[in-house]
């Protein structure tokens, strides 16, 4: 493998030429892409025995392989000791709450990484709630992403706490994750001390009015999300016109999806008439 090589994409390239002390050595990857290979909990602790001290590589894509508990421990040894690595992709991998756990114990110590994938891991609420503290007091991570994880409400509640403490985080995406009015009723209460927050997905979940009526309140106060997604949730006649009062006070929200959702006609006309008067805006009925 040439020393000029800054990207590793293939399982064969990894077991044919590369081992610990290469991870370790090298000093030109700058990123590592494995996903869908399968190379299950050993894998990564190969690899975990040469990135904790790898000073170049930036980004790791690790996603779908069958890792479980013990090559998230691996992986956790990583995030304690490795100090370039910013972006991470570890979704479709089944953790579960024992690996969240793992998790969030080296975020709570690491200092550099910015972007975080676990969508469709199993974490469930314990694990929202476990990755809900380390928000509280991380300063690095901006982009989260946590779809179809089963968190529910409780999860979702401990999470949308954690935004009012929160300094850093900029994307949260939040979808397939039996969310329901009090976990939405969580956030909004978390958007009016949030000041770091730009886009937030909450698609197809159980949002209901009670749930798009503190969203609303929540944007009211807000001065920094930009986009936010309740496409396919439980909204209706109450809910809609909550959301859409936040427009008479909020000037910073440029993209609103509401699609899928049982609004009915006049609340869609209502919607358009906002979009109509602020050019800025786009809403997706």
């Amino acid at each position: 493998m040439g020393k000029k090589q800054t990207k590793l994409e293939t399982h064969e390239e990894l077991s044919g030429s590369a081992n610990a002390n290469f991870f370790e050595t090298n000093r030109a990857l700058t990123q590592l892409h494995l996903s869908g290979n399968q190379i299950g909990d050993q894998g990564v602790q190969v690899l975990g025995e040469g990135l904790q001290r790898n000073t170049t590589l930036i980004e790791l894509g690790l996603a779908n392989n069958q890792i479980g508990e013990k090559g998230t421990q691996a992986l956790g040894e990583i995030l304690r000791k490795n100090i370039t690595l910013t972006i991470l992709h570890f979704g479709h991998n089944e953790i579960g709450e024992k690996g969240a756990q793992v998790l969030g114990e080296a975020l709570k110590k690491n200092t550099t990484l910015k972007e975080l994938s676990l969508g469709f891991s199993q974490i469930g609420e314990k694990g929202a709630q476990i990755l809900s503290e380390v928000l509280q007091k991380n300063t690095a991570l901006t982009q989260l992403d946590l779809r179809d994880n089963q968190i529910g409400d409780e999860g979702a509640q401990a999470l949308g706490e954690s935004l009012q403490k929160n300094t850093t985080l900029t994307i949260l995406h939040l979808g397939h994750n039996e969310i329901g009015d009090k976990g939405a009723q969580a956030f909004g209460e978390g958007l009016q001390k949030n000041t770091a927050l730009t886009k937030l997905n909450f698609e197809y979940n159980q949002i209901g009015d009670e749930g798009a009526q503190a969203l609303g309140e929540g944007l009211q106060k807000n001065t920094t999300l930009k986009e936010l997604n309740l496409s396919y949730n439980q909204i209706g006649y109450v809910g809609a016109p909550a959301l859409g009062g936040a427009f008479d006070t909020n000037s910073t929200l440029t993209e609103l999806n509401v699609y899928g959702n049982e609004i009915g006609d006049e609340w869609k006309d209502y919607f358009e008439i906002i979009e109509d008067e602020n050019a800025r805006l786009r809403i997706y009925l």
